[in-house]
């Protein structure tokens, strides 16, 4: 044989040409093939290592040829069909001749080679006739695993080859049968992946039978297989016997005992018996188990894909087998100790099916598993194929929902802070539909039966946390729809509109689910406390109901909220909306003290609005009952809620919610048209009705009901105009069907309705007024229709019909009501938390009732009526309402200053008729002819107002220009009740004396003549005088009636020496005790009592301590022993001492920062040092020139700007220039004064600091100082005088100045802020 050539040289010599050709180009050379002598050194039997090796060498070559020269062989064997099948028959035979291994697999390559090469139906005919020859000639398959081999191969390469096998050699299928009962595992495994293969492709055309016979001979070899290949195989073939449903039943009813038979025993058919077999002792459920205890991972995924595949076709069949053999144990197990994605993902299909079995439960396989499935979803959850934690979710979510409630998956906290931990981070997953799953897990931990003991709220809330959190990645689909139009695919874009949509409506579901949970806990005792806590863990408020009762209103508020509405704003979806507004209805049990604030905010954001529109647009024809319900229940909970904050401590207001509950119950889930037809809706006549919550009436009740509400938060649901008329028509409609009587709250709906729509409609006319007037008089009780509200207080005053009738009604009612709107604030169990809201909340309120008074200011203003009713409540009404009215009017006084003396003048006949009242009921009171009248009561009040509106008369009206005609009545009664009432009786008497003060002290000098004549001849008055004056230590209470005393004396005596009347009754007052006060009891002294002593002191000095009216009392500590020296005789009863005491106490006040006690002070020494010039000139002199008199200049001088150029400091200094003190240099002093008004200019002066710096550089110009002036300094005087003099010009008049006071002018307090003090000190606040 040469080298090259394939061709043997011992036979070729007798082989025709025509079975010889060259391979490759003729002229080149190429390799010879003769194809006989391959033929017939594969068939030489002789047994020699020389044959062998040809055959070996005729094999490689034979497959080099078909590889490399393709169409080479198969030309030479066209010649004759009977060489072809020839050689394929020696091919055949070597699989039985031929030992060694190496060759064995060339002659299968070379056959496998040469049948492809040929593509012909013949040949393959005949290989399979040939094995079925061989097969049927010998007693045994021994040496049959080469051709099973083959076979193989074949049917896996030729696919065709496998339908021809098991359509039409049925035969030959059986003795592949019964070469599976050999007990050679290597042939058996040959013969199995020739069924493998055959299954693969053609299972569907397979004999029933022999499929039978297959899957039971397959349990058999599995049962005892013990080598890898075999078990491979095995595994490979049930994995596809197990897609099949006939296969499955005849795997899952075969008997559990082995098939005793021979490999050539034919086994009957079982498909008679199979239906009387017992599933329960099924061998597969434990083949599979042991496969799964292997340490092969590809084996342990098998058997759980084939688990899987098995439960597929009817788990509640299949189930109890695997259960019973424990399978779910071990296939937990595995999810404990693997991470397989391909493992894990087939565990938990399988676990998930098996669930479906109620056994699975009651073997507490659940219990068993749950702590290894926690622990491989968080091993899942960290792996790139996103499908395995969402199955394992799945698994998950299915033995939360199917756990039986009396066997808890979690005992203790640790167990479910495990599986919480898990399902967050399930639901952070970058995976919209992993997330999705995980929230649906979620939805079932949020079971009252899966919490633990104690129940762990901070994990519960780190739940409703992610959940939220993740709303803020979803995509609305307006959103996605322009995406659409960008970079990313339409379908892209919807896909991911559609993922976003299911994550939100599972979510939803699972926010729902942890608000039920919320609500159960609440309404157990044991779960609101957490008795099992530990000890120091009940502080901790992030572990506690509360917590999370609050975490969910946060993120329901926050988060919810706008992302549903954004969500739902183009494409409104009724399944996302029904538990959108189920969980809306549920906060309001979840945190009551926060409800009021909640219910205000989301009613005021248009949620009336949105819910409505929503029932009218997908609710209407009975459609998305589901829907209709919640928006119902939502809108029922917060219109309750909006109701009962009107007046929560009303019983009316308790009986109109039970009343409107019942109205909404019965007829909001039929009101489902859109809010465009409402006003049709409220046009209609529906007729008689017998029952007030149910009919077309009962209806339109629930509309004005939802229009008051929703208006009341601002959310205006129909025009102003349509509401009035729609309102109007119905009440007119209501009594044309001769109903007059109306349920109170669609009346108080109504007038709230009318009132806050007033402005936008036209004015009603008499017959609508009429049924306006009818309707509210139909109510027993008008306060049950009352509303706190500005409008209604205009709406009733705007039609006098109205007002006559209801205005003094509702003006009672608006003063005795809290503020309308006033938003709930929140309860705070923390004592340090209250005493830190407690002076805001104080605040608040203050401001609450400045609104309502500044609303009836404008009402007063706008209305003129108001201030009667106003008046006359003062005057006839019970105390507290008296006062609330005596407020508004003085505020009215003091702050309307346009028409200021015309509303004096009309109240004063009104105060006059008041007093006249009072001192006829008094009278006949002191001769014990009745008890204690109205008027008796509110003469305090009548007082106050009489003294504020002296206060606020304008001091250029006509009525401040004289006392006579009523105003010398007024004085008259108010100081013959001064007289009459008890000195104990504070109340009464300070307003009383602080009136006569102001009478006296507002009105010009020369018409005061008859009214103090008057006062001085009312020996009553003088008695109540001197009985307050020798009241010792005086309290706080009773500080304002001293000094308001002190003031009215001070007023007398100067008055009474300018008109000279005769003084019936003096009063005593000691001197001394006066200084003793000012000197040593200052610091115990009110500063307003200060200031009464010092103005009595004032009014003694400027009359040289002599006076009728006041008999002045001294002691040898002021004027020194008997006999009196000259200059005590001169100063008698002050005395030279005294007179230095009453220095010392001055120049100390007048270091003071208090303003009144500073400008009194100087007043006060102004007119001591007049006296002590009158009297004693020397002792005037040494006054002003002493030591002390320069320090306190000095210190002035010393201190800020604006204290320099103050207009006390400047009156000082004049003071002291006008005595020649030489306590005062011009440098420094009053050299500092010039620099100081030149650095700060003239137009930034007071019209008070101006006139006392123009008359101080008068005084100086005029005064001799030491050193002289200079030229320069007379300049800068004349400077500074005449910028003065050009801005005195360009202001308006200096106003008169009052008798009492040379300088400055008085003016009244602001009474709003001050009460008994501002009265009494009315006069005292100079300008």
């Amino acid at each position: 044989m040469a080298s090259m050539d394939i061709v043997c040289d011992k036979f070729h010599f007798r082989h025709e040409p025509r079975w010889s050709g060259r391979l490759g180009p003729a002229e080149g050379g190429g390799q010879l093939l003769c194809l006989a002598c391959v033929i017939e050194m594969v068939e030489n039997d002789y047994v020699s290592v020389r044959t062998t090796v040809r055959k070996s060498f005729a094999l490689s070559a034979i497959s080099g040829v078909l590889k490399c020269s393709p169409g080479a062989l198969k030309e030479l064997l066209q010649q004759d069909h009977r060489v072809s099948l020839r050689f394929i028959s020696s091919l055949l035979g070597m699989f039985h001749t031929v030992e060694d291994s190496a060759n064995l697999e060339k002659v299968g390559q070379v056959l496998l080679q040469l049948l492809l090469e040929l593509q012909s139906e013949l040949p393959f005919r005949f290989v399979l006739d040939e094995i079925h020859k061989q097969l049927s000639g010998q007693l045994s398959v021994k040496g049959f695993l080469p051709t099973f081999n083959f076979l193989g191969s074949l049917v896996e390469t030729v696919p065709t080859v496998a339908h021809v096998l098991v359509t039409q050699y049925v035969p030959l299928l059986e003795h592949l049968c019964s070469a599976l009962l050999y007990p050679h595992e290597g042939l058996k495994a040959s013969a199995f992946y020739v069924w493998l293969k055959l299954f693969g492709t053609e299972a569907q055309a397979l004999p029933s039978s022999i499929r039978d016979r297959v899957c039971i001979l397959l349990l058999q070899a599995l049962d005892n297989a013990s080598s890898l290949q075999l078990i491979t195989n095995c595994i490979g073939l049930l994995w596809l016997l197990v897609q099949l449903g006939e296969a499955v039943s005849v795997l899952m009813s075969s008997p559990g005992s082995p098939i005793m038979c021979n490999e050539n025993q034919n086994i009957q058919p079982l498909g008679q018996n199979l239906q009387h077999q017992s599933s329960d002792h099924c061998p597969l459920p434990l083949l599979l188990k042991k496969l799964l205890l292997s340490g092969n991972e590809t084996l342990q995924v098998s058997s759980a894909k084939c688990i899987a595949s098995v439960l597929a076709h009817s788990p509640h069949q299949y189930s109890t087998p695997f259960i019973k053999a424990d399978v779910p144990e071990f296939l937990f197990d595995r999810l404990a100790s693997s991470n397989i994605e391909s493992l894990l993902w087939s565990a938990y299909i399988c676990l998930v099916l098996l669930t479906e079995d109620p056994l699975f439960f009651s073997q507490c396989h659940s219990v068993y598993g749950i702590e290894s499935l926690v622990r491989s979803l968080n091993e899942a959850l960290r792996l790139t194929n996103l499908e395995v934690p969402k199955q394992g979710l799945v698994l998950l979510t299915v033995i939360l929902e199917r756990q039986p409630p009396g066997v808890h998956l979690f005992p203790c906290g640790p167990g479910f802070v495990a599986v919480s931990e898990a399902v967050v981070a399930g639901v952070s997953s970058p995976c919209l539909l992993v997330a999705t799953q995980a929230a649906k897990a979620a939805c079932t931990l949020f079971r009252l039966n899966h919490q633990s003991r104690p129940v762990q709220y901070k994990e519960l809330q780190a739940l409703v946390d992610a959940v939220s959190n993740r709303l803020s990645d979803l995509t609305p689909p307006s959103h996605a729809h322009r995406q659409s139009s960008g970079n990313l695919k339409k379908s892209d874009a919807r896909s991911q509109a559609s993922r976003s949509q299911g994550f939100l409506l599972q979510a939803l579901v699972c926010f729902q689910a942890a608000c039920r949970l919320a609500e159960e806990c609440a309404s157990d005792p044991d779960l609101k406390e957490n008795a099992f806590t530990a000890p120091f863990k009940h502080s901790h408020a992030e572990d506690s109901l509360e917590s999370l009762c609050q975490c969910l209103l946060h993120h329901c508020d926050s988060v919810w909220i706008p992302t549903v509405i954004k969500m739902c704003q183009h494409v409104p979806s009724p399944q996302i909306l029904q538990y959108f507004y189920s969980i809306l209805s549920s906060q309001f049990t979840l945190v009551p003290s926060l409800m009021p604030a909640f219910a205000n905010k989301i009613a005021s954001s248009g949620f009336y609005r949105l819910a409505l529109e929503h029932k009218g647009l997908l609710c209407a024809g009975n459609r998305n009952p589901h829907l209709n319900e919640s928006c119902c229940g939502f809108l029922q909970k917060l219109s309750m809620c909006l109701l009962t904050q009107s007046d929560p401590t009303s019983d009316s207001y308790q009986h109109d919610a039970e009343e409107v509950d019942s109205l909404l119950l019965y007829n909001l889930p039929s009101l489902c048209c859109r809010l465009s037809d409402w006003p049709s809706l409220l046009y209609e006549a529906p007729g008689f009705q017998l029952c007030d919550y149910k009919g077309p009436r009962a209806i339109q009740y629930c509309v004005m009901i939802m229009l008051h509400l929703a208006l009341q938060q601002g959310d205006r649901l129909l025009p102003d105009q349509t509401v009035f008329s729609s309102v109007v028509y119905m009440l007119r409609l209501v009594q044309e069907q001769g109903s007059c009587l109306q349920p109170h709250f669609v009346l108080r709906s109504a007038l709230y309705l009318l009132a806050v729509t007033q402005d936008k409609s036209p004015s009603l006319d008499g017959t609508s007024l009429n049924c306006i007037s009818k309707a509210l008089s139909s109510c027993q009780s008008f306060s049950s229709l009352y509303i706190h509200h500005p409008p209604l207080l205009h709406f009733i005053y705007r039609y006098p019909e109205l007002a006559e009738k209801f205005g003094p009604l509702v003006l009672e009612l608006w003063l005795t009501r809290q503020a309308w709107g006033t938003d709930a604030k929140s309860t705070v169990d923390d004592d340090k938390k209250k005493a830190e809201i407690k002076g805001c909340g104080e605040e608040e309120q203050d401001k609450d009732q400045e609104q309502e008074i500044t609303e009836l200011l404008t009402l007063i203003e706008k209305y003129p009526a108001v201030t009667a009713t106003l008046l006359d409540m003062v005057c006839t009404q019970e105390t507290r309402l008296a006062e609330r009215a005596l407020r508004v009017l003085e505020v009215s006084l003091c702050g309307q200053s346009d028409y200021a003396a015309d509303l004096c003048n009309s109240l004063r006949p009104t105060l006059l008729q008041a007093l006249q009242r009072y001192s006829v009921e008094d009278m006949g009171h002191e001769q014990g002819q009745g008890n204690t009248t109205q008027a008796v009561n509110s003469l305090p009040l009548v007082l106050k107002l009489l003294c504020v509106t002296q206060a606020s008369d304008p001091p250029s009206s006509v009525s401040n220009s004289k006392v006579d005609g009523v105003h010398f009545k007024l004085l008259y009664h108010v100081s013959n009740i001064a007289g009459r009432v008890k000195p104990t009786n504070a109340e009464s008497l300070l307003p009383a004396i602080n009136y006569i003060y102001c009478c006296l002290n507002l009105s010009p000098v020369h018409c005061t003549d008859r009214a103090v004549s008057m006062l001085l001849s009312n020996s009553g008055l003088m008695d109540q005088l001197q009985t307050v004056l020798s009241s010792s230590s005086p309290s706080l209470s009773s500080s304002a009636l001293l000094c308001c005393s002190h003031l009215l004396l001070s007023s007398l005596i100067t008055l009474q020496r300018v008109h000279s009347p005769q003084v019936h009754k003096s009063i005593s007052w000691s001197l001394d005790k006066g200084v003793q006060r000012l000197l040593i009891d200052k610091r115990n002294t009110d500063n307003l009592l200060l200031v009464g002593y010092l103005r009595l002191l004032q009014a003694l000095l400027d009359v040289d301590l002599a006076s009728p009216v006041l008999f002045v009392s001294t002691s040898p500590a002021l004027v020194g022993p008997r006999p009196l020296g000259v200059e005590d005789g001169a100063l008698y009863p002050l005395g030279s001492r005294g007179a230095h005491l009453l220095s010392m106490v001055l120049s100390e006040f007048l270091l003071q920062k208090h303003e009144l006690i500073l400008r009194a002070s100087l007043n006060c020494l102004s007119s001591l040092l007049g006296f002590l010039q009158r009297k004693c000139p020397p002792a005037a002199k040494n006054l002003v020139c002493q030591l002390w008199s320069r320090f306190l200049v000095y210190c002035l001088c010393s201190s800020r700007q604006t204290s320099l150029l103050h207009p006390a400091t400047l009156r000082l200094i004049t003071l002291l220039l006008q005595h020649s003190s030489t306590a005062l240099l011009w440098e420094p002093d009053l050299l500092q004064v010039m620099e100081a008004m030149e650095k700060m200019g003239v137009k930034e002066l007071s019209q008070e600091a101006a006139q006392a710096l123009r008359q101080l550089l008068t005084q100086v110009q005029s005064s001799v100082l030491h050193p002289p002036f200079t030229d320069k300094c007379k300049q800068r005087a004349r400077s500074v005088m005449e910028s003065l003099s050009l801005q005195a010009s360009a202001e308006s008049p200096d106003l008169p100045c009052n008798i009492l006071y040379p300088f400055p002018e008085i003016k009244p307090l602001n009474c709003t802020k001050h009460r008994q003090a501002t009265l009494t000190l009315s006069t005292l606040q100079l300008v």
